[in-house]
């Protein structure tokens, strides 16, 4: 057979690696990097994936998990054990907001989480045993723009590490690791494989010392990602630059529209010039905003339910980030575990929207929505 020299990396669709005899098994031991014994530990279908993410992060190196939640997991428990204490911005996530609030207390790391407003003055919050403080660089829903930089000097103060979640920036538009973030994470289900057809997540490491803890954590604990997955996302982050540009094109279009219609209260978008951060969101994502967006018509469940019921292109997902567009709504789906007490707090009300805009024609967007207002 000729030596054959593909374009795209095959999918090594194997559980396991074969060797020639003892010594090829203790030379995989001496280095671990140089061949591959079982997928639970590593393949090259996924090795790929991080080292293509990493090389986007510009970090040490990267661990692919099997979900964005499976990410942060590894990533908390890579750097904290049974009596640790650790940071949780507010306005995050339900999904992580819950793992570490309802999961992680459970097996001795204590949690606090902090309101937005003090997110900048975390004196109050630090304790002797704080390890991390996790956010997103911006908030689901309501996209609020974390400075990145600023949290940095105050992380550093008090020895903690600032672990951040960028799924709805992507690299593309913020890179947390050199604004001195120590690590970065994503849920690859969404931008990074683009095509709402992958599960997966991963860790970006600045020190090789975190790399380390969290690939153990993922093999120890069977967190890795199928390669046929792996292989998939590989090839949807070939085009996140192009997608991240029509993405945050078209979401400006978008929510320019919902900003000016008399149906629609408020609309959280960092790309408009009314936004609070905008100034700061302008700046850390060098003039992009990315494609996720949200908004409120009257806080009544059954006014939303006639406008998801008119849409007639865009479907109702509790997922985002895709080439398609679909809306979320957040008080029934990624925010459903919260208190009432906490939703209220982060105005998560009856009538939030949220908006996962993607890269079709935005006239086509702007007209579908345009008519399903009009059965508000």
């Amino acid at each position: 057979m000729p030596h054959i020299h593909p374009k795209t990396t095959p999918i090594y669709q194997t559980s396991v690696f074969t060797f020639d005899d003892l010594n090829a098994l203790e030379q995989y031991f001496e280095q671990q990097d140089q061949s591959y014994m079982y997928t639970r530990y590593s393949n090259p279908n996924s090795d790929e994936l991080a080292e293509q993410v990493n090389k986007l992060e510009g970090g040490a190196g990267a661990v692919i998990t099997s979900s964005g939640m499976s990410a942060i997991l590894a990533a908390v428990l890579g750097l904290c054990e049974a009596g640790d204490h650790v940071l949780c911005a507010e306005e995050i996530y339900g999904g992580s907001s819950a793992l570490l609030t309802k999961e992680l207390t459970r097996i001795g790391i204590e949690v606090t989480l902090v309101p937005t407003a003090d997110i900048y003055t975390l004196q109050p919050y630090v304790q002797p045993n704080t390890r991390l403080l996790l956010l997103e660089t911006m908030s689901n829903p309501l996209l609020q723009v974390f400075d990145i930089a600023q949290l940095v000097k105050q992380t550093q103060q008090h020895q903690i590490k600032l672990v951040v979640d960028n799924t709805f920036a992507t690299p593309i538009i913020t890179k947390p690791l050199s604004l001195g973030a120590d690590i970065v994470m994503h849920s690859v289900t969404k931008y990074l494989s683009g095509h709402s057809d992958v599960t997966a997540g991963v860790v970006v490491c600045k020190q090789q010392e975190d790399l380390q803890r969290v690939k153990q954590v993922m093999m120890v604990y069977g967190l890795n990602l199928s390669p046929f997955e792996s292989w998939l996302a590989a090839r949807g982050l070939k085009t996140l630059r192009l997608r991240m540009r029509e993405h945050s094109s078209n979401a400006l279009a978008v929510a320019q529209f919902l900003q000016s219609h008399p149906k629609v209260e408020k609309v959280w978008y960092p790309g408009l010039e009314e936004h609070p951060q905008y100034e700061l969101a302008k700046k850390q994502g060098r003039g992009m905003f990315g494609g996720m967006l949200s908004f409120r018509i009257q806080d009544d469940k059954e006014a939303v339910n006639r406008f998801m019921r008119a849409l007639q292109h865009i479907p109702f997902a509790p997922s985002l980030a895709g080439v398609a567009t679909s809306i979320s709504y957040p008080l029934g789906t990624s925010h459903r575990s919260l208190s009432p007490e906490q939703q209220q707090r982060m105005n998560i009300t009856a009538g939030v929207i949220r908006l996962s805009v993607g890269i079709e024609e935005p006239e086509e967007l702007i007209a579908d929505i345009d008519q399903a207002l009009s059965q508000v």
